[in-house]
């Protein structure tokens, strides 16, 4: 072979290897892109995921407090609900001294006036019940709620 020849096939094979690399540059440079582009996308996507996750903290904190809040309120009602129960309790306890001593004191002006078994007539009964009920519904609507003392 002359040496001419080799000389361009040399010439040829290192121009095809120029161009391979060339080529291969230009692909790892265009991968590079698409990476960083890739990269930059997830970013985005990580910015708006923790600018949700944060809103929805704030609203699970939020709702948190409500029932803390709520929980608190009914609280404070069944608290004074149990009160308003005992006062009531007790009331009905001093009505119930009051009245064995009304009945004790009638029994020593007229012996034999509660017909034997302990009662007031049943119509003065339905009497007294019913004055009862007006004074706790004269009570509730006056001070809202039972306020005995």
């Amino acid at each position: 072979m002359d040496t001419w020849l080799i000389v361009v096939i040399v010439i040829a094979v290192l121009i095809v290897l120029a161009l391979l690399a060339l080529a291969a540059s230009k692909r790892s440079k265009a991968s590079q892109s698409r990476k960083r582009e890739q990269a930059r996308e997830h970013l985005r996507e990580a910015e708006l995921r923790g600018a949700r996750a944060e809103q929805e903290q704030a609203l699970a904190d939020e709702q948190a407090a409500r029932a803390r809040r709520e929980r608190a309120e009914v609280e404070l009602r069944a608290a004074e609900t149990e009160r308003e129960a005992h006062e009531r309790s007790q009331h009905a306890q001093e009505e119930r001294s009051a009245a064995e001593q009304l009945k004790a004191r009638a029994e020593k002006l007229a012996p034999g006036l509660s017909h034997g078994n302990g009662h007031v007539g049943g119509a003065q009964a339905a009497d007294v019940t019913q004055q009862i009920r007006r004074e706790d519904i004269q009570r509730e609507v006056d001070g809202g709620g039972a306020t005995r003392a």
